[in-house]
C-alpha cells in the first residue's frame, strides 16, 4: 500500500496524542499516514452534561461521516465513547493494548490521601452519571457538580473553582503527562466498559487497510473489552444508564466486575465473576442476564423513569 493513510481524530490534545500513537504504530508496519483533525458534536457543546444531550456517538459521529464520505481512511477513538453498534460500512479494525482502566480523583489542593476515607461533606466535579452515582453511594453527603470540556479545560476549571476535586480517567491524564502528583486512584470505582482502551475503525470495504490494522490488535485487550461491552449491550445500557464493567486477565482466568447504580447512588447492584479464559467468551452476557434476574430490570426501569 503506497498511499498515505488519513487518520481521523478529534482535535483535543489527548485525541491528537492517541492518533499520533496509531500513526507511529502504522509506521512500524511500513505505512505512512497523516492526521486529519475533525470537530465532534461533543466538543462543540461544552455546557450540557453528556447524559442530558441524549445522543449516542456524540464524540464519534462526525468522524464516521468523514470516513463514509472518503475524507479519512480510519479513525481513532477512546473505545468507551464508541456506540455498541457501528454505522453500516464501518468496522472495528484494531483494539490497542489497554492503558489504566481506572478513574482518578484529582484534588484542587494537595490534600492527604486520607481524604478518600474520611472527609467533611464537599463538592466533587464530574459529568459522568456512572462516576456520580458510584461516588454518592460511597459518600452520600457530598455534592456532584457537572464539568465539561477536554482534559486541559477541566483541569483549568478545577483550579479556578471551589470544588474539592474532580474525577478523570487515569489513562487520559497519563497519556499526555498531566496526572497530578496528588491524584488518587479510585480502584473501588468500576470504570466504564472499555475505559482505557483505544479503538481503530475503518471502512468495511478497505480489506487491505483492515489487514494492516490487524497487526496493531492486542488480543487480550480486545477479549476483555468485548466482555465489558457485551455486558453493557445485554443490559441495554446507554449514555444515561450508570453501568460499570471491568474484565481483567489474572493467571489465565478472567476476573470480572460489573454494576448498575441508581442516579442518586442510593441503590447499586454489583456482580463479580472469576472464570477460566477458555470459558469466558460469553461472560459479559451471562453476567448481565444474572444481574437482570436479580433486580436489574427494576433498577433500569427506575433509572429510565428518572
Amino acid at each position: 500500500m503506497s498511499k498515505i493513510i488519513r487518520i481521523g481524530t478529534r482535535d483535543s490534545q489527548l485525541a491528537l496524542w492517541q492518533a499520533t500513537r496509531v500513526k507511529h504504530l502504522l509506521k512500524e508496519t511500513g505505512l505512512d499516514s497523516e492526521i486529519v483533525p475533525i470537530k465532534s458534536e461533543g466538543d462543540l457543546d461544552l455546557t450540557t452534561p453528556l447524559y442530558a444531550m441524549g445522543v449516542q456517538g456524540i464524540f464519534t459521529r462526525s468522524l464516521d461521516q468523514a470516513m463514509l464520505n472518503d475524507q479519512i481512511d480510519l479513525a481513532v477513538h477512546s473505545m468507551k465513547d464508541v456506540p455498541l453498534r457501528l454505522p453500516k460500512g464501518i468496522v472495528e479494525a484494531a483494539v490497542l493494548e489497554r492503558d489504566s482502566p481506572f478513574d482518578l480523583l484529582v484534588l484542587r489542593e494537595k490534600t492527604a490521601t486520607a481524604f478518600i476515607n474520611q472527609h467533611p461533606p464537599c463538592t466533587i466535579a464530574s459529568s459522568s452519571l456512572r462516576r456520580k452515582s458510584q461516588w454518592l453511594h460511597r459518600f452520600p453527603d457530598d455534592t456532584i457538580e457537572p464539568i465539561r470540556g477536554n482534559v486541559n479545560t477541566r483541569l483549568k476549571k478545577l483550579g479556578e473553582s471551589k470544588w474539592a476535586g474532580a474525577i478523570f480517567a487515569a489513562a487520559g491524564l497519563e497519556r499526555i503527562g498531566l496526572r497530578p502528583v496528588n491524584a488518587i486512584e479510585l480502584d473501588w470505582m468500576i470504570p466504564a466498559p472499555a475505559q482505557g482502551a483505544l479503538l481503530v475503525v475503518c471502512r468495511e470495504s478497505d480489506e487491505t487497510l483492515l489487514r494492516s490494522c490487524a497487526k496493531l490488535n492486542d488480543e487480550r485487550t480486545a477479549f476483555c473489552t468485548k466482555i465489558e461491552r457485551d455486558f453493557l449491550s445485554a443490559l441495554m445500557g446507554g449514555c444515561s444508564t450508570p453501568i460499570g464493567a471491568l474484565a481483567e486477565i489474572e493467571n489465565e482466568e478472567v476476573y470480572f466486575r460489573g454494576n448498575i447504580s441508581g442516579r442518586d447512588g442510593k441503590r447499586v447492584l454489583n456482580i463479580e465473576k472469576r472464570i477460566s479464559i477458555e470459558l469466558a467468551a460469553s461472560l459479559g452476557i451471562s453476567a448481565a442476564h444474572e444481574m437482570l434476574a436479580d433486580g436489574g430490570i427494576e433498577l433500569i426501569r427506575e433509572i429510565e423513569h428518572a
